[in-house]
């Protein structure tokens, strides 16, 4: 990944390797536009995508489809220092399927094993919920 600063608090990187392009904006609390996601918001939603991610690798393994699944994410900062003090993920799993208690805690131990979660400052509370 190669990123470069814009100016006006703007970066840009890009994956070498399919040559796709993110911005990222300083959010409107600090000083920026916040016309993109800000490089905290990136954290919080690379957490939401490993953990997507995680539970479709455990769904395909396992055998049950947990495609179309959504989840909401609401990152809380903090002050001195600044920082994510929480991450709250709400995954929102297809109505039209059912999983049983099995499939729901290999569904919820993939999510929280991912490695971005593992990658996270443990004072960092990481709140989920699964609405089956």
């Amino acid at each position: 990944m190669i990123s470069k600063y814009l100016g006006n608090l703007r970066t840009e990187a890009i994956h070498e390797q399919s040559g796709t392009k993110l911005v990222c904006d300083a959010p409107l609390d600090n000083h920026g536009k916040g016309e993109s996601f800000s490089p905290t918001d990136l954290v919080a939603t690379a957490l939401g995508a490993c953990m997507l991610t995680i539970m479709g690798i455990s769904a395909e393994t396992y055998g049950y489809d947990i495609v179309g699944t959504t989840l909401e994410t609401e990152k809380i900062m903090g002050t001195n220092p600044r920082r994510i003090v929480e991450i709250k993920i709400t995954f929102n799993f297809p109505k039209d399927r059912e999983f049983t208690a099995q499939q729901r805690r290999v569904i919820e131990a993939a999510a929280r094993t991912c490695p971005v979660a593992n990658s996270l400052h443990p004072d960092i509370k990481k709140t989920l919920v699964f609405n089956y």
